[in-house]
């Protein structure tokens, strides 16, 4: 059985994984509000950067912990094709519950589909990016764990999307956006003490690539546009001052065109 550590690279993976599903969860309930506030395009927008932004925002927290993932006796490699696929995943099942929370006419029934919706995603999502690991050996789960794992998806994304709806306020919406980040970290730190690996000792070379090569850059890329986004969606007016303005540079219009 090989010796797994979840901690290798020390406190800075855990950390800065907490602090990547934070940044998506405040990026994601602060649009999700615009998207209440707003009707037609505007809506749909709103709603699609908040999935962006929860959906990266989950897939960095799991990667930028899988850094600090190592087995000893084995080196480990990534799938690249099945990475992606799992970005892909984690932001199309988030904007699925995001969607039919923000256009569902039952509050009650939208949140509980969405809830369940996007959970089992963000699972699939996470077990998804482990297959994507390639190592010498052979990997396996502990049946009470994953599906503990599946459950605090479950409960983190109903009580996110929960909190879209009823969070007002930057002190409420950053400890809604502290307590997300808490929920995803464990559901992604339960399932990784799910895990045994069973070695296979080799001098075969792995295919995929290294951490480093891959999964480093991207969550780099990730991170850069959460945090740019989140400048923006702060900087940028509410749907009300956004109206304001938009009446003021009309009247400054009509009173040129009778000058």
């Amino acid at each position: 059985m090989g010796h797994m550590d979840h901690f290798s690279a020390g406190w800075v993976t855990p950390v800065l994984s907490y602090a990547m599903a934070c940044v998506g969860a405040a990026l994601g309930l602060r649009c999700t509000v615009r998207a209440l506030e707003a009707d037609g395009a505007s809506k749909r927008n709103w709603l699609t950067l908040a999935s962006v932004a929860i959906g990266s925002g989950i897939w960095t927290m799991h990667f930028v912990a899988m850094l600090g993932f190592s087995v000893e006796g084995t080196p480990i490699r990534y799938d690249v094709p099945l990475t992606v696929l799992s970005l892909l995943m984690s932001i199309g099942v988030v904007a699925a519950g995001v969607f039919t929370a923000g256009y569902g006419r039952s509050r009650v029934t939208s949140v509980a589909f969405g809830g369940i919706g996007t959970g089992l995603g963000v699972a699939a999502m996470h077990y998804t990016g482990m297959a994507a690991l390639d190592l010498h050996g052979e990997i396996d789960y502990d049946p009470g764990l994953v599906i503990a794992s599946v459950v605090i998806a479950v409960v983190a994304a109903t009580a996110a999307l929960t909190l879209t709806l009823v969070v007002r306020g930057p002190v409420l919406a950053t400890l809604a956006a502290l307590v997300m980040g808490l929920a995803v970290s464990t559901m992604h730190y339960t399932g990784m003490y799910a895990v045994s690996v069973a070695l296979a000792p080799s001098s075969a070379t792995l295919s995929g690539a290294t951490a480093t090569e891959f999964i480093f850059p991207l969550a780099v890329v990730l991170g850069s546009f959460l945090f740019l986004a989140s400048a923006y969606v702060a900087l940028s007016p509410t749907g009300k001052h956004h109206e304001s303005a938009i009446a003021a540079e009309l009247l400054r219009e009509v009173e040129l065109a009778t000058v």
